[in-house]
């Protein structure tokens, strides 16, 4: 399994503003844990996501010398790309490309073809400084902008980014539409056809559809799943009333069930758990 923690994901929306300390002990506590990536970070702007307009001081606090943990990223243009690529500890660099159009303008203020262009520039710019580009496929499973959905655009696009060499893909839930159905389409569709990429799921759900989603994932191959304790966050530029990430405590409920392998620290999730209960009060 290759988990991924999505703290950045937890606090973007969330309403009071963390202060940048407190949001450094947690992701280092975050870091003990043996996640494969912790996506942490946000370099977009701070007038749309002013929770996160301290990352480039919590960057140069991050600890990678607690873990192999790789620090990831979001970014919304290429300038972001070359200020977060300013700090050592950012490992990946995540860019958010639409299956929607109107998402893809509303969350970036392009046309999903210019995005596809700013995606090309920051391969170049990742390949030529030995980093990874993430892209998180938003609305994948649908939209709530009335746009009809179809597997075969998820196919387009990601044809299109498997030939200039995109090597991660994270199928995303936006807004929390996605069935059991949906989820098994896509992921029986799509990855068989594109060996080269590394297909992912990026969940946000209703706590109690956790295991139904996670299972059908799981069955159709998927080995790679975003989480954020508790299920807290979402994306503040997708509609006002934010659905939750999949939360990793059911994601580790599920592993034990099923009895995939991990690498996570129990322990050490505990105490990131506790923390979290100090910064968002649940």
């Amino acid at each position: 399994m290759f988990l991924t923690e999505c703290p950045r994901d937890a606090m973007q929306g969330w309403g009071e503003f963390i202060p940048t300390a407190k949001k450094i002990d947690y992701i280092n506590s975050l870091m003990e844990v043996g996640f494969d990536v912790l996506d942490c970070l946000s370099f977009v702007s701070p007038k749309a996501i002013p929770q996160m307009a301290d990352s480039a001081e919590v960057a140069e606090n991050i600890d990678t010398s607690l873990s192999k943990t790789k620090v990831s990223a979001i970014i919304g243009n290429y300038r972001g790309a070359e200020k977060a690529l300013t700090h050592q500890c950012v490992d990946i660099l995540g860019f958010p490309f639409s299956i929607s159009e109107t998402f893809q303008h509303r969350n970036t203020n392009k046309s999903q073809e210019e995005a596809f262009d700013e995606v090309l520039k920051m391969l170049e710019l990742t390949n030529s400084t030995g980093k990874e580009l993430n892209l998180y496929f938003s609305m994948a499973f649908g939209n709530p902008y009335g746009e009809m959905w179809k597997w075969e655009d998820v196919d387009f696009w990601a044809n299109r980014f498997s030939e200039i060499g995109i090597k991660n893909i994270l199928l995303s839930d936006t807004t929390g539409v996605a069935t059991t159905e949906t989820i098994s389409v896509l992921f029986e569709k799509i990855p068989s056809k594109y060996p080269n990429i590394d297909f992912g799921a990026h969940f946000h759900n209703r706590y109690e559809d956790s295991y139904s989603k996670l299972k059908v994932a799981y069955e159709k191959g998927c080995r790679r799943f975003d989480s954020a304790i508790k299920g807290i966050g979402g994306c503040p530029m997708a509609k006002d009333d934010l659905v939750g990430n999949m939360p990793t405590e059911q994601v580790i409920n599920f592993m034990s069930v099923e009895k995939a392998e991990h690498k996570l620290n129990l322990l050490n999730f505990e105490s990131s758990y506790n923390r979290a209960k100090d910064i968002f009060h649940f």
